[in-house]
């Protein structure tokens, strides 16, 4: 609408990955394609360096990779059993049983039965993953920040968006539906 200031569209607003439809052509040609201008490469790198940031700055709080992301998903309750981590870690079960091993070993979490199925194992942080885990959103926020230093709340909100719709791109995908339950 003409006149409208930008971000006071009339317009009732969409989600921030709301489905757009299909693009009319590829965006790549296999005949001339180059890897390093690919967006997959691309998002690759960031979340490399991103990886590589984030655990020069946990190692600072005695933290690795295979400690904080753990700790961190039974905080957050994004996962209570090994099995639920495995899932939410990409790893195989006796990657998850020797990681929560050396985790029990530290103190920082525990196994626990089930008090309604006995078969089941649970995983809970002990205080001392309690504290240790303190310092996680922290760091995660500032590696952030400083990767989206120079972006608009716009901007951030666009990106989200269309990282979002590649997301629900991937839940699509042959890939996809087969890892999916």
């Amino acid at each position: 609408m003409p006149g409208t200031p930008p971000g006071l569209d009339p317009a009732p607003p969409q989600p921030p990955h709301a489905p757009q439809g299909p693009a009319t052509a590829p965006f790549y040609d296999g005949q001339r394609y180059d890897a390093t201008d690919s967006v997959g490469y691309r998002l690759f790198r960031v979340v490399t360096a991103m990886r590589r940031e984030i655990d020069l700055r946990m190692a600072q709080h005695g933290l690795t990779d295979a400690q904080w992301r753990p700790l961190w998903l039974l905080k957050i309750g994004r996962a209570s059993s090994p099995q639920e981590l495995a899932r939410e870690l990409d790893i195989d079960g006796g990657a998850v049983t020797r990681m929560l091993d050396r985790l029990e070993s530290k103190g920082l979490m525990e196994r626990v039965r089930s008090q309604t199925d006995r078969r089941m194992v649970m995983l809970q942080l002990t205080p001392g993953g309690e504290a240790a885990v303190q310092a996680v959103p922290q760091v995660l926020a500032e590696v952030n920040n400083q990767f989206l230093q120079g972006f608009s709340q716009d901007e951030w909100l666009q990106l989200r968006g269309l990282l979002g719709r590649m997301a629900d791109n991937a839940g699509t995908s042959a890939a996809g539906r087969s890892s999916q339950p």
